[in-house]
């Protein structure tokens, strides 16, 4: 398989186009993830513009897990919510063509009933996987190396077991990490540079990332438009972080002023705006 690599960052016409798209359409995207991070990631996904719905009230996972524009399962969503749930949401997504992203959190970190039911999950076909090095290493059959939610791993130890989990399950893996990198089945390999190291000091940022993926994915139509997709999500993720980055006085205020970052990209909707 030939690798062809290629950069991305905010002001690439394509990722521009998608916050577009998520801003005009305003797409219905379903999470199940866990009480931690919810309120982050809806507050996420309506700044990108997106409508969300978090949670497994009754009769959520099979109703908006077939009937949202996409759906994403945070694993660590098993805190608050039944593996049946989960295992429910696949199913609807799945019966109604509905593209779904899964978040291994934790995945390696030394917990086996918990990584089975990952693996589980994984087989139901997502069309995208986000994690850290380690749960990505984890997911794809690599030894055990998370440290609890914390990766131990570098992205170059993760990237040939990535590839070939990515070409295995038909499937976009991203990795998040100083410079993020987002494979496709085919061989087409994307880095999104930039970002903050503060992104990894706030509670549930990566987690909301997998929500704003998932609203990527939502206004994107299937084939390979959907790796460009998946770059897009963590590019906004980059821009935003920086913006915020700039007048952050901690990590509290850069939490609050990266969700005032991304709800001011592209504030008039127009493919070609600007930050």
């Amino acid at each position: 398989m030939c690798f062809t690599t290629v950069s991305m960052n905010y002001d690439n016409a394509a990722c521009q186009s998608v916050l577009h798209r998520i801003r005009t359409q305003r797409p219905f995207v379903y999470g199940l993830t866990n009480y931690v991070a919810a309120t982050l990631s809806a507050n996420v996904l309506l700044a990108a513009g997106a409508a969300p719905a978090i949670g497994a009230a009754p009769g959520w996972a099979t109703g908006f897990g077939g009937h949202a524009g996409a759906m994403w399962i945070n694993a660590a969503g098993l805190i608050n919510c039944t593996a049946q749930d989960m295992h429910d949401a696949v199913t609807a997504a799945q019966a109604n063509g509905l593209p779904w992203v899964l978040d291994p959190v934790a995945m390696g970190a030394g917990v086996s009933q918990y990584d089975a039911i990952i693996r589980d999950l994984a087989s139901g076909g997502p069309a995208a996987i986000r994690g850290n090095a380690s749960e990505v290493m984890a997911l794809a059959g690599g030894g055990a190396t998370a440290k609890g939610v914390e990766t131990t791993a570098s992205i170059t130890q993760a990237l040939p077991l990535a590839r070939e989990l990515a070409s295995s399950r038909d499937v976009i893996v991203a990795i998040s990490g100083p410079e993020d990198h987002i494979l496709a089945p085919d061989g087409r390999h994307v880095t999104v540079p930039g970002g903050d190291p503060m992104l990894t000091m706030v509670t549930g940022m990566g987690c909301a990332l997998g929500g704003l993926v998932a609203a990527c994915l939502a206004v994107t139509p299937t084939g390979p438009d959907r790796l460009v997709a998946v770059a897009a999500a963590h590019a906004l993720y980059a821009r935003a972080a920086e913006i915020a980055a700039r007048s952050a006085q901690g990590t509290a205020s850069f939490a609050t002023g990266f969700v005032d970052a991304l709800s001011r990209l592209q504030q008039t909707a127009g493919p070609g705006a600007s930050a």
